[in-house]
């Protein structure tokens, strides 16, 4: 199921990369970069608050032209009172789900109206998972991102492989059938007084509170997976106040496999 995801296939997908020079670059331009730089195969993603039906159309028939395969559909997070009070709006033409239908659709030649494209695009399409809103709310909806097209997930982060039973099975429960579509799941190296992308337990935070190494808690999190038979994961590096990244400690983590 993952073929289409070149390079990606491997035990363990890398780092959320974001280098500081390209943070205000938009996400398409920015895996190019990475892609020339590293010759690695990349993932970029598209948000739906971003961009109209016909920005979108255009952002991806540039990144087929670019060789970018590899694509991830958000939503995008809410605007800020100071984004919005500088003008800015959520477009939101698409949701997710119909974003992701719209891709594939273009994998089969057709644009967002119907129309036929020059030649059909050649798109692996990501999904997002958020257990955090529920493991049968979940399930719903990433049922019904498959049935749209999706051929991979990626997870916000968790801290319990229990977790990922638990929405499994809930999955199968409702649908009468297993979430055959690989899934990255996600783990975040924490800092104190960081930026936390999830729901976080108690028990973490507090020994981050205690002066426990974020990077600790995320090779113990990382080792747990690896117990439970996790194979695919998401790391996401820490995330300081003001958005900067600490790459260092991800790969600190990376180094302890």
């Amino acid at each position: 199921m993952l073929d289409c995801v070149k390079g990606l296939s491997a035990d363990f997908i890398s780092v959320a990369y974001n280098p500081g020079r390209l943070v205000r670059m938009d996400s398409r331009t920015t895996a190019y970069a990475v892609q020339q730089r590293t010759g690695t195969d990349v993932v970029f993603t598209l948000a739906t608050r971003d961009m109209n039906k016909i920005a979108m159309g255009s952002q991806l028939l540039g990144a087929q032209t670019l060789g970018l395969e590899n694509v991830v559909v958000v939503q995008g997070d809410r605007l800020t009172e100071r984004e919005t009070e500088h003008g800015a709006s959520a477009v939101d033409d698409f949701t997710a789900t119909g974003l992701i239908a719209s891709i594939a659709a273009m994998n089969n030649g057709l644009d967002y109206r119907g129309g036929k494209l020059g030649a059909p695009t050649e798109f692996c399409i990501g999904a997002t998972l958020d257990l955090a809103r529920g493991a049968d709310a979940e399930a719903g909806l990433a049922h019904r991102k498959v049935e749209a097209g999706a051929d991979f997930f990626i997870s916000q982060p968790i801290y319990d492989a229990a977790q990922r039973e638990r929405f499994l099975e809930r999955y199968q429960a409702r649908t009468g059938e297993e979430l055959l579509q690989p899934v990255f799941w996600g783990l975040q190296v924490l800092e104190r007084d960081g930026v936390l992308l999830s729901d976080t337990p108690t028990r973490v935070l507090e020994e981050l509170e205690n002066g426990k190494p974020g990077t600790d808690i995320a090779i113990e999190t990382l080792r747990a997976f690896m117990d439970a038979g996790v194979r695919g994961i998401y790391l996401v590096p820490p995330i300081l106040k003001g958005g900067a990244r600490d790459y260092e400690a991800a790969q600190r983590v990376l180094a302890s496999i």
